[in-house]
């Protein structure tokens, strides 16, 4: 049997039963020349029979049992370690996927080329409403030439999801990458991928629509912890020193660590609030170790929290936040009279 172009891999974890639709949407697709690898541990968010049912009913699904409840990350290298396909796409239980997306993909690769990377668009459903997810402009700006990461700096200033590219297998191989334990497993692997890429292109579109319902991280490793995300930062900086990267890459994934730890600190229930000091502290520390020579703050209010954190002022911090909700609160309750 030929190698498919896609391979799609997908952990079974189903919190907030969607998982079918996810299934359904690929399912869906008129370009055909794919497969699905749906990874499924013994965590109880995994429906087997769900998983199974489909493998039985279409030809393109698989499922990969593991013996253990390992996490999204372990379940997304089982996958890939499975996958024949040329390029790797990566999606979860509550994603769904344009009904031309992957048709989307296979057009573009074959006006570009082989490329390491394709990036994409994508979308979040929240209350009713799709709001975009936040790259837009940038990929929008990317133009149709196929690029290397230090041609395009900026786009590593992108939230680092995997969901929202492709990657090529072969890359995926030579660059052994794989998904590191605990939570926010995806920053490190986005950031080596796009760092080593030779040819990248951008797919200036949607084509995933995300539905998650709940503002936390999805389920990682056992035993891992929003404190994590100070780790995969670690390794994406550790992979900076090895490499002969030019200034302006280096200061485009500071600040987007520095807005991502400002994000998750801010979000509700990502940081208990006993927890609250200790994280701003170590979120101030790598401030401190990791901006780079010249780097430049946002405006505005985002860069009134930027200096705030530089300085280490965790209760003038809290005290600018509250400010602002109250502000937030009278300007409201005087639109309202």
């Amino acid at each position: 049997m030929p190698s498919p172009l896609i391979s799609v891999v997908i952990p079974a974890y189903d919190q907030q039963k969607q998982l079918a639709d996810c299934l359904d949407s690929l399912l869906a697709q008129s370009f055909r020349d794919f497969e699905v690898l749906v990874v499924a541990d013994r965590s109880p968010d995994c429906p087997a029979q769900l998983v199974e049912r489909y493998a039985a009913r279409h030809p393109q699904v698989s499922v990969l049992q593991l013996d253990a409840a390992v996490g999204v990350g372990v379940a997304r290298n089982a996958g890939a370690a499975r996958a024949r396909g040329e390029y790797l796409l990566f999606l979860d239980a509550d994603h769904l996927l344009a009904r031309d997306a992957l048709g989307s993909f296979a057009d573009h690769l074959e006006r570009t080329g082989p490329v390491d990377l394709l990036l994409f668009g994508h979308t979040r459903q929240h209350a009713g409403r799709d709001w975009p997810g936040g790259a837009e402009t940038l990929l929008a700006e990317a133009g149709p030439e196929v690029f290397g990461p230090a041609d395009r700096p900026e786009l590593l200033g992108a939230p680092p999801l995997i969901w929202d590219r492709l990657v090529r297998h072969e890359h995926w191989r030579g660059q052994a990458l794989a998904f590191p334990e605990g939570r926010y497993e995806e920053i490190p692997v986005v950031h080596r991928a796009m760092l080593t890429a030779r040819r990248i292109a951008v797919l200036p579109r949607a084509c995933v629509q995300l539905r998650r319902r709940e503002t936390v991280h999805p389920t990682g490793s056992p035993g891992s912890s929003s404190f994590d995300l100070f780790d995969q930062y670690e390794r994406t900086f550790a992979l900076l020193d090895e490499l002969d990267v030019p200034g302006a890459v280096r200061d485009a994934l500071f600040t987007r660590m520095i807005r991502h730890y400002l994000f998750v600190f801010d979000l509700a229930g990502c940081v208990a609030r006993a927890e609250r000091p200790q994280f701003f502290h170590r979120a101030a520390e790598h401030h401190r170790r990791f901006q780079p020579p010249g780097h430049r703050r946002p405006g505005g209010r985002e860069g009134v929290k930027f200096s705030l954190l530089a300085g280490g002022a965790y209760p003038a911090f809290e005290v600018a936040k509250l400010s602002h909700i109250a502000a937030g609160t009278l300007t409201g309750a005087s639109r309202r009279r």
